[in-house]
């Protein structure tokens, strides 16, 4: 069996995913994806990947990855070559399974558990559609009309109460939000007043009025603050009992986290901008974090996050991997945690589930009462569907032995 042929989709529209379908020549197909600096990726995919890969093996996964990121510039970043090794592993691990005739769960290990506790992050359906992928500026609030009735990100902003309880109704009992983001990017994240602290508290002041403590409250900061203010930060936040805070500053400073870690009795949760498990070796060692998190599309694929999830169990931690991406990712993101003991809870969008992943892909993870289900395969049991290769502002590029 051999890669014969290496195809990129992306679309104007949603001008951050980009897939990567690997061709092969027994005709298994198998679909990737990953998020942010889509044209940059396709080109490292064509220009740097392709000769390295056509003609070679698709089910030497371990082979390939290390091909992929034994390169001068791959190295335990989330930059352009590790996001692109990565949408190519998920496509890798995809045609596993299609040979196979099996989910990519399965072929991870095997089911860890029969249903997984989700989160909502509280995003609207235009949350990081921009070019601009800024804090705030990829709010996308009141961009166009309103597309249905899970506008969360004005919600948790506005009406955090009664987002509470419409999730509640829903069976889903944590939620996550991020109302410290537009002080932080006003100020540069230096400091914070005492009017911009009372502000930013107000949601979690609703939601705990509203539902006490059914509902569990994660804190998405961004990396947006320098240590100081971080800590003021949660210390004003911690009557509230959120369940975790999550990169508070630049994860690239392990005695930071710890030192931040060790300033609060909430748990810290890093990081779904790492890449590669060496910075998870990192943190892990020096007790930075309590809750590992991993985004499939920018660390390694699942070859990489299935060992930092194993990392992370060395050091009795749960693993909680990301979402907020694309259909393709965050289904892969569902194998990886199903097959992994040590899985806590898994991040999911639904303004993005119940929205615009619709319109791409053949079919999206079962969410009911609050839980996720596993996906039946074979492979990820997803596909592009057909009205994507239709699509007028769809770019294709494609790599074959004849074309390097």
């Amino acid at each position: 069996m051999k890669i014969t042929k290496i195809e990129t989709l992306r679309t104007k529209e949603f001008f951050n995913v980009i897939w990567v379908r690997i061709h092969t020549d027994s005709g298994v197909v198998g679909l990737g994806e990953t998020f942010y600096g889509a044209g940059a990726v396709e080109a490292h995919i064509h220009e740097t990947l392709a000769i390295r890969l056509l003609g070679q093996n698709p089910l030497h996964i371990e082979a390939l990855h290390k091909e992929m990121l034994n390169l001068p510039m791959a190295q335990s970043s989330t930059g352009a070559e590790y996001r692109a090794a990565s949408a190519i592993d998920i496509a890798l691990w995809d045609i596993f399974g299609k040979v196979c005739q099996q989910p990519v769960h399965q072929m991870l290990g095997g089911l860890c558990h029969d249903k997984i506790r989700v989160y909502n992050t509280c995003a609207g359906y235009n949350y990081v559609r921009a070019k601009n992928i800024k804090p705030v500026s990829n709010w996308q609030i009141n961009k166009g009309e309103v597309q249905g009735p899970y506008e969360d990100l004005d919600a948790f902003m506005n009406r955090a109460d009664e987002l509470a309880l419409d999730l509640l109704e829903q069976g889903i009992t944590a939620m996550k939000i991020w109302p410290f983001d537009p002080p932080a990017i006003e100020n540069k994240g230096l400091f914070i007043d005492a009017r911009q602290m009372k502000k930013s508290l107000e949601p979690f002041e609703k939601i705990r009025k509203a539902v006490g403590d059914k509902m569990d409250i994660m804190v998405e900061f961004h990396s947006l603050w320098n240590l100081p203010t971080a800590k003021e930060i949660a210390r004003a936040i911690e009557p509230y009992e959120p369940r975790w805070y999550e990169d508070p500053i630049r994860m690239n400073s392990p005695q930071a986290l710890a030192e931040y870690a060790r300033s609060t009795p909430v748990w810290v949760c890093a990081s779904e901008t790492l890449g590669s498990r060496y910075p998870y070796k990192d943190m892990l060692e020096r007790d930075a974090t309590h809750v590992v998190m991993v985004d499939l599309c920018w660390s390694g694929g699942l070859t990489e996050g299935r060992k930092i999830a194993a990392l992370a169990e060395t050091w009795h931690r749960p693993f909680a991997p990301h979402d907020c991406i694309g259909p393709v990712g965050f289904a892969a993101a569902i194998h990886c945690s199903f097959s992994q003991p040590n899985t806590l809870i898994q991040e999911s969008v639904r303004a993005f589930y119940k929205g615009w992943y619709n319109e791409l892909v053949t079919a999206v993870p079962r969410i009911e009462n609050g839980f996720v289900y596993p996906m039946d395969g074979p492979g990820l049991g997803v596909e592009l569907r057909d009205e994507v290769f239709e699509r007028d502002d769809l770019t294709v590029r494609v790599s074959t032995p004849e074309s390097l």
